[in-house]
């Protein structure tokens, strides 16, 4: 894979999670983002990590981003500042501009000022999820949205033995199982009364903070389960 020199506008998790993906691949990546202390976690590891606010024309062109073989601008929530980020690279001249869509009147507007590509993480992550699905392969971690992914959990001890309706991961904690691995295969149906062996794996969606509270809690005994319910 040739070497590339690319920046990331945007640090968020699925800018982290682009970031560190070019950087684990041998890149070039500058990484940009207006707060210092989400900087800071990149001054060792990136080529360069820059204070900034995209939104300002002078700033970008300070920049060189010119210069760059692709631009993805992974703002989270602020659309004004993506949209606004957006517009002043094509403004600029710059070749190839990816940019993180929230929803579809943000992807809309994005398409008409220039995006190069639109990324729609919900949308595309839908596409690979289905197609690993189909053949009994699924990634360790799949990021939905800032909030929401899909993983993989290996089982604990506590849960083995245990049905999929007496874990009742909806109940205590808004989870959705997608589905579980079982001797490299993958059920996307089972059975509530489908009982927990030791190799079993755990393909579960839902919120961030659910997650790692329920990977917190796996170890729960008996008591804490009826505690919580």
């Amino acid at each position: 894979m040739a070497k590339r020199q690319l920046a990331v506008i945007g640090l968020g998790q699925f800018g982290r999670g682009v970031t560190d993906t070019l950087i684990q691949q041998g890149h070039d990546v500058l990484v940009i983002d207006k707060k210092e202390r989400l900087v800071s976690d990149y001054q060792a590891i990136a080529t360069h990590a820059v204070v900034a606010d995209t939104t300002e024309e002078n700033v970008l062109k300070r920049l060189g981003l010119t210069n760059f073989d692709y631009v993805i601008v992974a703002i989270g929530e602020d659309i004004q500042a993506s949209i606004l980020t957006t517009l002043i690279l094509k403004d600029m001249g710059v070749k190839n501009v990816w940019v993180k869509a929230i929803n579809k009147n943000h992807s809309k507007i994005l398409s008409r000022i220039g995006a190069d590509y639109i990324i729609q993480p919900e949308k595309d992550i839908a596409k690979r999820l289905v197609n690993q699905l189909l053949n009994n392969h699924i990634m360790d971690f799949i990021e939905l949205s800032d909030d929401y992914s899909i993983v993989e959990i290996k089982v604990s001890k506590q849960l083995f033995n245990r049905s999929i309706e007496n874990i009742d991961l909806r109940g205590l904690y808004g989870l959705s199982l997608i589905g579980i691995r079982h001797e490299g295969q993958v059920d996307i149906n089972p059975s509530p009364h489908y009982l927990i062996e030791p190799k079993d794996v755990l393909i579960v969606l839902g919120r961030n903070k659910e997650i790692q509270k329920f990977k917190k809690v796996e170890v729960y005994d008996e008591f804490t389960l009826k505690t919580k319910r």
